[in-house]
């Protein structure tokens, strides 16, 4: 509950530098824009494919070419975006305002090191495919649980790599050796779950969308019932419903992006001031975390 309480309270902090400069919410608005339209565009090809070669062994192929491709630049635009969030809380915390011209130029400095991330999220989510098709064994068992491990291993890793690719201008092999070290030597002080961020945002995510479902079956179904059969009020009310339903989607897409990346940003940065702190022979734990942890933990 104490996890659930701090992560409540982080929301509140996170959001309220959000709230006093409005750019560090700019790119998780991007993100679901860009990777909306790249979706959209994205599986025209696919279903074309499907279409033309069916369940065909070279249709796989091909399908599975498509589909990585997609999911490797859905990877790419959620990095690129991330990557740009992360500078500006950075810049917010040391320097009072993010500017979102000096986080795009980092993130164009950075970009070969956000592809490369891209490719290792990539492989490892194609691999966690490939173990869900074969569950019908015990050895597919065994590698659908051993892939499902290192995919959680990996998207934890990744949160708080591209901190160090964008913050300190690590390459991939060197912010997974930094990420290892802060790991390895308790520099984060806090385990990730001793906030409750995720918990936090996915319960709100969650109760919006179960509320969001509600509403949109509420317009389109009230308006479809009030017709009286009449097909043209009937197709305005389930178009109605959906925009309402995928406006508050999207609303708590970006809502969860922004959280959740402020949160690991955060805890970088508090690591990454806490070996500094180590090496000049400071005492540790007398080093101030960034100000919405701070004000979380106390």
């Amino acid at each position: 509950m104490e996890s659930f309480s701090r992560g409540w309270n982080f929301l509140k902090q996170a959001w309220s530098m959000a709230f006093k400069d409005k750019d560090l919410l700019k790119p998780s608005i991007y993100a679901l824009i860009v990777g909306g339209i790249v979706s959209v565009i994205g599986i025209i090809p696919i279903i074309i494919a499907a279409i033309l070669f069916g369940d065909s062994q070279f249709g796989n192929i091909v399908l599975g070419i498509l589909g990585a491709i997609l999911m490797f630049v859905q990877f790419v635009i959620t990095y690129v975006f991330s990557g740009m969030t992360i500078r500006l809380i950075y810049d917010y915390l040391t320097k009072g305002d993010g500017d979102m011209s000096e986080a795009w130029a980092i993130v164009r400095r950075d970009f070969f090191d956000i592809l490369t991330l891209a490719v290792v999220s990539t492989v490892v989510g194609l691999l966690r495919q490939a173990a869900q098709r074969n569950r019908n064994t015990v050895a597919g068992n065994l590698a659908r649980a051993a892939t499902g491990l290192l995919e959680v291993l990996w998207t934890q890793a990744a949160v708080l790599i591209l901190p160090a690719m964008i913050i300190d201008d690590l390459n991939l092999k060197e912010g997974a050796i930094r990420v290892g070290k802060i790991v390895k030597e308790n520099l984060l002080l806090i385990g990730v779950g001793a906030i409750g961020v995720r918990a936090v945002t996915g319960l709100i995510g969650f109760v919006f969308g179960v509320i969001a479902f509600v509403l949109a079956l509420a317009v389109g179904g009230g308006l479809a019932f009030a017709s009286g059969g009449n097909t043209t009020i009937t197709i305005i009310g389930i178009v109605v419903g959906a925009l309402i339903f995928f406006t508050i989607i999207m609303l708590i897409s970006v809502f969860s992006s922004y959280t959740n990346t402020a949160y690991h940003a955060c805890l970088y940065i508090w690591a990454r001031d806490v070996e500094k702190a180590t090496v000049e022979g400071r005492v540790a734990n007398q080093v101030q975390a960034p100000a919405p942890l701070a004000a979380v933990l106390g």
